[in-house]
């Protein structure tokens, strides 16, 4: 049997968790260019897993500079089947406040770069499902653990990836206000497709850290005051992942590790023999 990992994306200071033991950084090569990072693996509550520091120790790497390909293609590589993300988002809708858990279930994408959240092209045509972008049982278990921490937390919420880096202008902020959107950030969006197209179950845990710009009774978001509710916010994350780990299957038996058995269009035939070498922790069920 397969000993499968589960996969954590977030900040640098997710990975000082109580319990995490046996830690190694490991480096990765992928046909995509560079991962954020090295990788630290290690085991917490009993499982193996593999930790990423999204934007790279130090934080040295903007949102539009993250090589989702490369961060995804590794974690799979490296026998990853679940994928939670930590990450920080600006609220909205008044109900969510700062320091709230929203456990997203949708996207909007503002995003310019479609083309750097695939791995297909290039001679292999997929086109997977994607009308519920957020791994339902993995968001579900996520749920269970926030409301055994006594988390304010929100069951579901959409989710607008814009680029950055720059903040919202107050007119972007206030439409999206009014369209009825729940949170705003810029990453996760290329993290989700690529994980869909990777068979690995992917779900968001968004901290939510301050109002975007929309809202005329509060202060529009600083980096100071992101900087001071992520911290805030850091040690519940912690807390979430350790009680979460040790309820997740050991087997990847979820729809989402199933996506691209209908999806690939192209006969396998015509599959180019570098791509397909390219894909194939990806492919490796399907060739």
């Amino acid at each position: 049997m397969a000993n499968y990992r589960i996969g954590i994306i977030g900040g640098t200071g997710l990975y000082h968790i109580e319990g995490f033991s046996r830690q190694k950084w490991v480096r990765v090569r992928t046909p995509f260019g560079r991962p954020s990072d090295d990788f630290l693996t290690g085991q917490l509550a009993g499982r193996d897993v593999v930790f990423l520091p999204r934007h790279g120790r130090g934080h040295r790497i903007l949102p539009s500079e993250l090589n989702h390909r490369a961060n995804i293609w590794a974690m799979k590589k490296l026998n990853v089947a679940w994928i939670i993300s930590i990450s920080a988002v600006g609220s909205l809708q008044a109900r969510y406040r700062p320091c709230d858990i929203v456990l997203i279930d949708q996207f909007i994408d503002r995003t310019k770069r479609d083309f750097e959240h695939t791995f297909f092209g290039r001679g292999i045509v997929a086109h997977i499902a994607f009308a519920e972008p957020i791994c339902e049982p993995l968001r579900q278990l996520l749920l269970r653990s926030a409301r055994e921490l006594d988390a304010r937390v929100h069951n579901g919420g959409i989710y607008v990836n814009m680029e950055g880096p720059a903040f919202s202008t107050r007119a972007e902020s206030i439409t999206n206000h009014k369209l009825g959107y729940d949170v705003i950030g810029m990453t996760n969006l290329g993290e989700a497709k690529c994980a869909r197209e990777a068979e690995i179950a992917y779900a968001t845990a968004a901290m939510v850290t301050d109002y975007d710009s929309w809202k005329d009774d509060e202060a529009h978001v600083t980096i100071e005051m992101v900087i001071e509710n992520l911290q805030r916010n850091a040690e519940m994350a912690k807390k979430l992942i350790a009680l979460t780990i040790p309820r997740i299957p050991t087997e990847p038996n979820w729809e989402c590790h199933d996506a691209l058995r209908n999806a690939i269009i192209t006969d396998k035939k015509l599959w180019p023999a570098k791509v397909k070498a390219q894909l194939r922790p990806l492919l490796q069920k399907y060739l």
